[in-house]
């Protein structure tokens, strides 16, 4: 261990501690849980903090739901790009 590090100590580059990454959702289940709070939210006549909770829950899920969708488009340009080879019988 060098010198000027001990264990008590963190060493000066470290990067900052940050709180632990909330679970990923996997896109068909955000995608549910968004149709089911737009169902509520248009069945229900729920009161106005409610409403705000709802609609603020909702916009994360599309943000989760926009994003996994992002990456995936990403990852099949990449195949359509030439690194997916057609596969050829008896080749």
């Amino acid at each position: 261990m060098p010198p000027w590090f001990s264990p008590t100590e963190m060493p000066r580059n470290a990067p900052p501690a940050t709180a632990p990454a909330a679970p990923l959702l996997r896109y068909e289940d955000a995608l549910a849980e968004l149709e089911q709070l737009v169902q509520r939210m248009e069945d229900d006549q729920l009161p106005l903090d409610q409403l705000l909770d709802n609609y603020r829950r909702g916009a994360e899920l599309l943000e989760a739901c926009r994003s996994r969708l992002t990456a995936i488009e990403a990852q099949v340009k990449v195949l359509e790009d030439g690194q997916l080879k057609p596969w050829v019988s008896g080749a």
